[in-house]
């Protein structure tokens, strides 16, 4: 009984750090208090309304990005696209109620220029505050690695790369010969297995990263023994780099330690959010480009014979089979077992086809797949079904980008991975962002590719 309840309290998740903390609350909180500081300067009363929009934007916004470690350029840019994006999807909710009479122009104004500058502002206070801290000598937290194969140098370059977080790279520990060694890790080698201990205590090394390969488990266990009489704090770094780590974390399964590698970020509060944010952008675009639609559809028709809207098979969440709507741009498609991808100057295409998957006006109904659950607005973009089959063959991970709802753009997307995926290591490339979006979604992740998403399709051309 007693060895079970030791069990379960062996491994539990880690608490958030206090910067992550901060870097959740500022940008949100931030937020909110320049407007009501702004519309308490103009002597503004703080109606339903006031606080209405405080909430919306509270709710947008949060959790915030950590942008403490960003260059002070990357950051910049990062905060300025999401405010437009924000400001542009407040506009369209108060457009669709109109509700722009409930409040003052000036201070909305003032609120539109102060806002993004008072982030850049905390967000540089941030920064120094956090390089002052990590640079004083009781923050100073001396390191060594035990395995100077490829895996410790890779911890070394991200102990020397986070530089501002305190630890030091000393050097290495291991027992193979030189010549089996990583060239990186050898230079810094400072002895065998059977010293790391002593070297510890002698040096007041406060962190050991353990990269030895889990085969070595009696050797790990002896070294674990022999470092319980210091003080430092050992870290146990797995091999996992030869596979494609999605959304990891450790889990409780009733007492039993269990770590996630490979699962879809949209679970409990975070999935809530996603199709919150899905249905009200839809619901607002939808309603704002029903006009547009309308116009769309009479030149499809008048283009060339056929159907308006072209229904195709596609994988959607979990490899499910969805249908996907769009505007029929050729005079003739495929949606059988081999199915031929457009190229540029496709004869298939009609003139009027040309212009509107040019500016992806071709994708506007699959809003309307947004509403039904099928997609979603952000999301790794969904392939032939007969595509899938294919590259799956072909492409690790491939089929990972269904863990998520596909999108109508995507991160891969808006970096230029737009068009045709004619030869494999293009369609690599699309695969990798679609899995990097997985690893580091977050609201304002997605806001920012729906700001960039506007800007390509009225300046890009690499789509036909």
């Amino acid at each position: 009984m007693f060895e079970d309840r030791n069990y379960k309290r062996t491994f539990y998740s880690a608490p958030q750090s206090v910067e992550s903390l901060i870097a959740a609350l500022l940008e949100p909180g931030l937020t909110v208090l320049c407007y009501l500081a702004v519309n308490a300067a103009f002597g503004e009363p703080v109606l339903r309304s006031t606080l209405t929009l405080c909430l919306l934007v509270f709710a947008l916004t949060f959790p915030g990005r950590n942008r403490f470690g960003e260059h002070p350029a990357s950051a910049f840019v990062d905060v300025i696209g999401s405010w437009v994006m924000l400001l542009l999807i407040l506009a369209l909710c108060a457009y669709a109620t109109s509700s722009f009479g409930y409040f003052n122009n000036d201070v909305l104004l003032w609120w539109a220029g102060l806002t993004p500058m008072l982030q850049i502002a905390a967000i540089e206070i941030g920064r120094r505050i956090r390089r002052w801290h990590n640079a004083r000598p009781e923050a100073r937290r001396p390191a060594v690695i035990v395995g100077a194969g490829s895996l410790g140098a890779k911890v070394a370059r991200a102990l020397r790369d986070g530089g501002d977080t305190g630890s030091v790279c000393l050097g290495f520990f291991d027992d193979r010969q030189h010549d089996r060694l990583h060239r990186d890790a050898s230079e810094q080698l400072l002895g065998t297995l059977a010293e790391v201990s002593d070297y510890v205590r002698a040096h007041g090394v406060r962190e050991v990263y353990i990269t030895l390969p889990l085969g070595t488990q009696p050797r790990i266990l002896q070294l674990q023994e022999q470092l319980q009489g210091t003080t430092a704090s050992l870290f146990f770094v797995p091999d996992v780099f030869g596979i494609s780590i999605i959304q990891g974390r450790l889990q409780d399964l009733n007492g039993v330690p269990v770590v996630g590698i490979c699962e879809t970020p949209f679970t409990g509060t975070n999935e809530l959010a996603k199709r919150i944010s899905d249905v009200l952008l839809a619901s607002l675009i939808l309603l704002l480009i029903s006009p547009l639609l309308l116009l769309i559809a009479i030149g499809v028709k008048l283009s060339s014979p056929g159907p308006i809207i072209f229904k195709q098979r596609r994988n959607g969440l979990d490899g499910e089979e969805i249908i996907v709507y769009k505007f029929r741009s050729m005079r003739a498609q495929d949606d059988g077992a081999v199915v031929r991808q457009a190229t540029k100057d496709d004869p298939r295409i009609t003139r009027f086809g040309a212009f509107i998957r040019r500016t992806s006006l071709d994708e506007l109904p699959q809003f309307i797949n947004v509403l039904q659950g099928s997609m979603s607005i952000v999301g790794p973009r969904p392939h032939a079904v007969a595509h899938n089959e294919q590259y799956r063959q072909l492409i690790k991970a491939y089929m990972v980008r269904h863990k998520v709802k596909p999108g109508i753009t995507g991160w891969a997307q808006v970096n230029g991975l737009r068009g045709e995926t004619d030869t494999l290591e293009k369609m690599k490339a699309r695969v990798e962002y679609d899995l990097e979006y997985l690893r580091n979604w977050s609201l304002a992740l997605d806001l920012q590719i729906i700001a960039r998403t506007a800007r390509l399709m009225l300046f890009d051309r690499n789509a036909y």
